[in-house]
């Protein structure tokens, strides 16, 4: 089952759905900076655009562009930003 997901005012929206590899979600960020909570490890991809990351013990912002990633443990939170429009995939453990 597919299931979508809205934040933000509908800023941020996503969709999920399980494979054969685990729990994942790919979705599509606007422009501006938000902040997320982890309930699962996450592996972020980024598919298109570039997203600029600070993560959890960091006070340096990282920038990911397009087939790079970053992970962010269980229960920790995060902030993103990017300047225009993101795609990326998640997916969880």
């Amino acid at each position: 089952m597919i299931a979508i997901n809205e934040y933000f005012g509908g800023a941020v929206k996503s969709l999920a759905y399980e494979s054969a590899e685990g729990k994942s979600t790919i979705g599509v960020i606007e422009k501006g900076e938000y902040e997320f909570g982890t309930s699962m490890h996450e592996t972020m991809y980024v598919i298109e655009g570039e997203l600029i990351a600070l993560l959890p013990g960091s006070t340096e912002w990282r920038s990911f562009k397009k087939g790079q990633s970053f992970e962010i443990n269980a229960n920790q939170s995060f902030k993103v930003r990017t300047e225009e429009q993101c795609s990326y995939l998640c997916k969880y453990k």
